[in-house]
């Protein structure tokens, strides 16, 4: 099953919820596989805030997110949040952008999910 019809994954943290750092680094690399192994593919993941932490070296989820890329979705992520985490030199994934692209994949999108 792909459902690729304009879906967008927003990801705002360094990981999945608010629990422990490592419990929320575990809880995306395991949501993100089951995407994967599902097939249910989002149009774009955005990246912003602390989320940016996620397409840099050293992320622990790189690996995953090459995978996706490769698939076909778009990778977005905030330059501004970059640039304020002193960030913006170590990305490994993605195409850096700024805000209009992610109100561009919002407004685009039928259904958008914030982890």
């Amino acid at each position: 099953m792909n459902n690729t019809l304009e879906t967008v994954l927003l990801i705002t943290r360094n990981g999945m919820g608010s629990a422990d750092p490592a419990l929320q680094i575990t809880l995306i690399k395991k949501y993100l596989q089951l995407l994967l192994d599902g097939d249910l593919l989002p149009s774009v993941i955005c990246f912003y805030t602390e989320g940016v932490k996620l397409v840099v070296e050293g992320s622990p989820i790189l690996d995953l997110l090459r995978k996706f890329e490769s698939k076909g979705v778009h990778l977005a992520v905030c330059s501004t949040c970059l640039s304020f985490l002193g960030l913006q030199d170590l990305v490994q994934v993605g195409i850096v952008g700024g805000m209009p692209d992610i109100i561009e994949a919002q407004w685009g999108a039928n259904k958008v999910i914030t982890l």
